[in-house]
């Protein structure tokens, strides 16, 4: 593009490759169109049941994009997913390259999830996932487990930082309890203090700091 002539910075065309501009001064036009640079912009949802964490369906179920169409302009998408009947948090975002990072097994990001089962846990299953469990691709072992204060033994508090599909689900079916509810609690340095189900809200500028820093 910039050979063919049709680049322009401050009115004067460019064809040279590896021109510097700065994009707080400079007015780069394409084609006659000036370039904006993408405003960053991080949203934090509390979803609800019964929407499904993609940009587009075509089966025409209702979606989380449905939920924050009024939050901006901007294209964002979500990092990473919860499940259809999964609640609770999801960060959506146009910033690539911290989504990637955030979705990055290396990275280790913690998530916590309050579970309800179809009946109590036994002490000898609560024992056997603290311990760690083969699923069919592979092991895993949550960081921590345990009953949720106040509640029956049908609740638990499970933390975990594997990105495998279903999880928390697949651990407890794995010993033949059924999830009744999970819920998102806790998504590396983001809480739901405040964010009713279904809500939204942006990111604080020291929340997005301490994100970027959670994961070097």
């Amino acid at each position: 593009m910039i050979e063919a002539g049709v680049v322009t910075v401050n009115g004067q065309v460019i064809t040279e490759l590896g021109v510097k501009v700065d994009p707080a001064k400079d007015e780069v036009r394409y084609n006659g169109e000036r370039l904006k640079r993408e405003k960053m912009v991080y949203v934090l949802l509390n979803k609800p049941k019964d929407y499904i964490t993609t940009t587009d369906d075509p089966q025409e179920r209702r979606t989380v994009m449905q939920l924050v169409t009024k939050a901006t302009r901007e294209r964002i998408y979500p990092v990473g997913r919860l499940d259809r009947n999964t609640t609770g948090l999801l960060l959506l975002t146009n910033d690539g390259n911290l989504a990637e990072r955030l979705s990055h097994p290396r990275n280790n990001v913690v998530k916590i999830y309050n579970v309800e089962l179809d009946k109590n846990l036994t002490q000898g299953d609560f024992n056997k996932i603290t311990f760690g469990l083969e699923l069919e691709d592979g092991f895993v072992k949550p960081d921590t487990l345990s009953y949720v204060q106040g509640g029956s033994k049908r609740e638990i508090g499970i933390q975990i930082h594997s990105g495998k599909n279903r999880i928390v689900r697949r651990i407890f079916e794995h010993l033949g309890y059924d999830v009744v509810k999970l819920d998102r609690v806790v998504y590396a340095n983001l809480t739901k203090k405040d964010l009713t189900r279904g809500r939204w809200r942006y990111l604080e500028e020291k929340e997005i700091i301490q994100l970027k820093h959670f994961i070097k």
